[in-house]
């Protein structure tokens, strides 16, 4: 387990998959992460590459040949190379080998770079393609924060305020795809308050979400947090059933849809990347 820490904030995080464990606000004494807790769901932040969300059937065609991949790819489940740079910053990599091959035949260097920046937590993601053909991936955040995570409040006292939606637009999934359904969700004062049973159908699915940060707030007190994302054209809220967290998930790339043909080439959100190009996103998380 490596340790950040700054004169506000304390982090935890550990060399498999490169994941946030803790998150710790030195002036509030509270706990923001979620704790695993594997009655409901036992990770806390894992990154998801080479894909997001499912595969239809699980497997995609490159180039003629059929390739098999896990619900949000592989990064979560290997042990990353790790630098600590300073007490408030550490760099995370991870490359191809002969296991990604098997499943994932493209050449790539995976960066995950985590700063404290005063009452900030910054996590940047820095693709490679170190290969010699173009490189095809897609990624995405799966941050679990705990709800409720102070005294005397429950889970429906808390709510997300959006910063620019009005409306919710999300899209249905159906066995853990995207199907051609979506729902409406008028937002009463860009506000969604939250309850267990939003996320009984599995995640929702956002594809036009026009808000570049989301807040975590409830009616008891002033506690909570700001999260802020750029660039990400797809979005996701989770929660598994009834359990005291949620997952604010910014992505680049989403589930194949239904009626995918399963070509990796022709995946909604793919990024292409050329050879020695490199492509970096970040999203950040102030407690208060």
């Amino acid at each position: 387990m490596i340790t950040l820490e700054n004169d506000y904030i304390k982090v935890s995080l550990a060399a498999k998959g490169a994941e946030l464990q803790g998150l710790f606000s030195k002036e509030t004494k509270l706990e923001y992460l979620w704790n695993a807790n594997p009655k409901y769901w036992a990770k806390h932040s894992p990154v998801l590459f080479p894909i997001v969300g499912s595969l239809k059937n699980n497997s995609f065609t490159y180039q003629g040949k059929s390739y098999e991949l896990p619900r949000h790819g592989f990064a979560r489940d290997h042990v990353f190379n790790f630098e600590k740079i300073s007490e408030t910053e550490a760099v995370f990599t991870l490359t191809q080998n002969e296991d990604t091959l098997k499943g994932y035949p493209f050449y790539f260097e995976l960066k995950l770079r985590y700063r404290l920046i005063d009452r900030k937590l910054n996590l940047t993601y820095k693709v490679i393609n170190t290969g010699t053909a173009e490189l095809l991936f897609s990624i995405g955040a799966h941050p679990a924060f705990a709800v409720p995570n102070t005294p005397n409040t429950v889970y429906e006292d808390y709510y997300l305020a959006f910063n620019a939606d009005e409306k919710l637009t999300f899209w249905k999934l159906e066995d853990g795809l995207v199907s051609d359904q979506t729902a409406l969700i008028e937002l009463g004062g860009h506000r969604l308050n939250l309850k267990h049973d939003l996320f009984y159908n599995d995640a929702l699915v956002f594809k036009t979400l026009q808000s570049n940060c989301i807040s975590l707030l409830n009616n008891k007190n002033d506690y909570g947090l700001h999260f802020h994302f750029e660039d990400f054209p797809f979005f996701g809220i989770w929660a598994a059933t009834d359990a005291p967290f949620v997952c604010l998930e910014p992505w680049c790339g989403v589930a194949d849809d239904i009626n995918h043909d399963q070509e990796l080439t022709h995946k909604e959100g793919i990024i292409k990347l050329d050879i020695g190009e490199n492509w970096s996103r970040f999203w950040e998380v102030e407690c208060f």
